[in-house]
């Protein structure tokens, strides 16, 4: 009877409340699933002609940043006078459909006496990572990894300039139901006016802790999830682990080692380094789930909190559906214990390591 006791215990679902955040995750050990029990059938679509691909630059607008291949090095440029070079390896434009839009000459203001109201300035611009339609990071060589992080890099330093911005959204969508509406191989950077609800709070929360303990927490959380059950893989500067209250089946966080406030602070090493822990655990993820679709974004800010903030890239698997509970309560059940998702990461991670 005892044994059956400390059995049912075992198997207990719990509650488990974020690091930072005033989120509740459920994890659902009663409803464990395997990692075959969440893969899905490989994505098939029928697409037309792809803008994304060489040969149709026509079809988008006229590219802020392009790398384009010079004598084994890298030439930055920029589509100009109509032409529209072929030979990139990553070309960045602004997105045919924004959700934000830069501001206008003379902009007219828009009142509402009982709602509030702003205009959604900003920019939105997708990056091609890749001029082969399917060459994703999962997939993909470090060395074309590299040219997208200092892309990353170049529009993020470009973009948080303007005075008008005061938070850049790197985002990536994987696969139709992760919200890609292309296929092509591509992130999307959004520049808003004001700091999103997430990351303000987790600007919030770190900066108490900071004033409490005279340390970034995120330094002590890498720490301890070093030598724990939910570590998966890291390189000379980087970790990968599955957080403690995760809200999707394996999710899994990228943290640099060194303490950093966002992309705009590494060294050409580290941009090489971080190349390849997103390679290897997208890749990991990539195999072990038979490409599923994803969300990645990365956690940051460029200015006034770099003291006490560590930026990190969160990515989200997208096994399964959010339906009534998770929408009405904020709150979200997890079928997938981190603990678990880290075991078979690890595994993945390090049988990807070795194509790498």
């Amino acid at each position: 009877m005892l044994e059956a006791k400390k059995d049912m215990f075992a198997r207990a679902n719990e509650l488990r409340k974020d690091y930072l955040l005033d989120r509740w995750v459920v994890i659902a050990a009663q409803r464990k699933k395997r990692p075959t029990d969440l893969m899905k059938p490989a994505e098939k679509r029928q697409e037309g002609v792809c803008a994304l691909c060489p040969g149709n630059e026509h079809m988008t607008p006229p590219a802020v940043l392009l790398y384009l291949s010079k004598n084994g090095g890298i030439r930055k440029a920029k589509d100009e006078d109509g032409l529209r070079p072929k030979n990139w390896l990553v070309r960045v434009v602004s997105n045919l459909y924004p959700a934000f839009t830069p501001p206008e000459k003379e902009e007219v203001k828009t009142t509402e006496s009982d709602f509030a109201l702003e205009r959604a300035t900003g920019h939105h611009e997708v990056l091609v990572e890749s001029p082969k339609h399917n060459e994703h990071l999962g997939v993909v060589r470090v060395s074309q990894v590299v040219h997208v992080v200092n892309a990353y890099i170049d529009r993020l330093r470009t973009l948080s300039s303007k005075p008008y911005v005061k938070h850049v959204s790197i985002f990536r969508n994987h696969g139709f139901e992760a919200g890609a509406s292309l296929s092509h191989a591509h992130t999307q950077l959004i520049a808003t006016p004001f700091i999103p609800k997430i990351a303000e709070e987790e600007l919030k929360a770190s900066k108490t802790i900071f004033k409490k303990k005279k340390r970034c927490v995120f330094c002590g959380i890498i720490e301890k999830e070093s030598r724990g059950a939910r570590f998966i893989w890291q390189n000379d500067d980087f970790m990968v682990f599955a957080p403690w209250a995760s809200v999707h089946p394996f999710e899994f966080w990228i943290f640099p080692k060194e303490h950093q406030c966002c992309l705009l602070d590494l060294s050409k090493t580290q941009v090489k380094t971080l190349a390849e822990a997103m390679r290897v655990s997208l890749g990991g993820l990539n195999t072990m789930l038979n490409d599923p679709p994803y969300n990645f974004g990365f956690h940051q800010i460029t200015r006034g909190a770099c003291e006490y903030y560590h930026w990190h890239l969160e990515v989200y698997p997208r096994l399964t559906i959010w339906a009534g509970f998770e929408k009405s309560s904020g709150m979200f059940i997890n079928v997938v214990s981190p603990e678990d998702a880290a075991k078979h990461l690890q595994e993945a991670t390090r049988e990807e390591e070795k194509k790498v």
